[in-house]
């Protein structure tokens, strides 16, 4: 049923912004986990589904993305029949309210005609989740819907998905309005941005939306199509994170160096892949401590890392302590500092100032090439 769809990743979306992170390279590009980037879980979720054809619509400083996803052969995607295509904007300011969605399929929508699938499921890059979009693609089919959304129910919508939009259902489970999470409830119906439709009327939306707006989003399409179009909701269980924000980034991490929920994450029946740097394992010089972090390769320990995502090529000096944070790769953190509930952007140095300490919620961020 998967070969009857092709899949859209939409990396062009301009309403989310995260702090620090976001000024070198686009959600879909940041590293998590040390390992992935965050766009490998919806192009795995494709590849894992059987799709054999996928469109990656990119907006600002796309070259990240571009060299991370390369010819695309390490996601698994048949050589022969398969391919991951880039679609570029030529409008494509970071803060401009043109570069939505919607604009980057119309630059490209001969692409998008051409394509001989009957749907298309589409799904954002700044999502975190596991899905079988073939068993979606199978409801969506069986349902006679015009367009299947998936949500995610939570209890936290006060404090974190603030960037989302949240979806209001009947008791059928048809969606009667989508609404962007002003945080004044806790409980809520998070959209994970995520539709199966039918080629024609995805095509359709995006014609339409000229007449509307030339600022909205498909997201905002399908909000003002709910009255005239059957609109479903499918929900999604298991494990979710939306990257809207520094704190989600932190947060999304550090949920998954809980060893139950990674090893309910990740299961060798659905591998997330990524592009891999092969190098020399990490050395640990004695007197290291290391509890409850994920290490990457090619890195110098000799202080304490607690809880903590060390990422590649990182050195922790001697009498450091690194707890609760993130180190991304290439950092070098010298002798005798002290560094929690952080995140550490690539390529920075740490020596002269001896303590890194958010006093807040919010970690604290030091930028990239910074040296402290």
């Amino acid at each position: 049923m998967a070969s009857r769809a092709f899949g859209v990743i939409n990396s062009a979306s301009n309403f989310i912004r995260v702090e620090g992170l976001h000024d070198y390279r686009p959600i879909g590009a940041f590293s998590f986990l040390g390992r992935f980037r965050v766009i490998d879980f919806p192009i795995s979720n494709m590849s894992n589904s059987g799709f054999e054809r996928i469109q990656v619509c990119l907006n600002s400083r796309p070259r990240s993305i571009v060299e991370h996803i390369g010819s695309g052969r390490h996601y698994n995607i048949n050589s022969k029949r398969g391919a991951i295509q880039m679609f570029f904007t030529q409008n494509n300011g970071a803060s401009s309210i043109y570069n939505t969605d919607i604009n980057a399929y119309l630059e490209n929508i001969e692409q998008i005609e051409r394509m001989p699938q009957e749907y298309v499921v589409i799904a954002p890059s700044y999502m975190i989740y596991k899905q079988d979009y073939e068993a979606l693609l199978d409801a969506h089919i069986e349902s006679g819907t015009d367009i299947t959304l998936l949500y995610h129910k939570v209890d936290q919508a006060k404090e974190y998905f603030r960037g989302c939009n949240i979806v209001t259902l009947n008791k059928q489970k048809g969606v009667e309005s989508l609404e962007r999470n002003m945080g004044t409830a806790k409980e809520r119906n998070i959209s994970m941005d995520t539709y199966v439709m039918s080629k024609e009327i995805f095509i359709d939306l995006i014609k339409k939306s000229r007449k509307e707006s030339s600022a909205y989003s498909l997201a905002d399409m399908i909000a003002l199509s709910c009255k005239e179009l059957d609109v479903r909701g499918f929900q999604h269980k298991g494990f979710f994170a939306a990257i809207t924000s520094l704190d989600d980034y932190y947060r999304a991490n550090m949920e998954l160096l809980d060893y139950s929920t990674s090893m309910e994450f990740f299961r060798p029946e659905w591998p997330i892949y990524t592009r891999t740097t092969d190098a020399c394992p990490t050395q640990y010089v004695h007197g290291a401590k290391v509890v409850n972090s994920l290490v990457c390769n090619a890195g110098l320990i000799e202080g304490t890392v607690e809880n903590s995502i060390i990422g590649r090529n990182v050195h922790i000096g001697k009498n450091t302590v690194v707890r609760n944070s993130i180190i991304l790769a290439y950092n070098d953190i010298a002798d005798g500092v002290y560094i929690e509930n952080a995140v550490i952007d690539k390529w920075a140095q740490i020596r002269h100032v001896k303590k890194v300490v958010s006093g807040s919620v919010t970690p604290a961020y030091v930028k990239r090439n910074d040296r402290l």
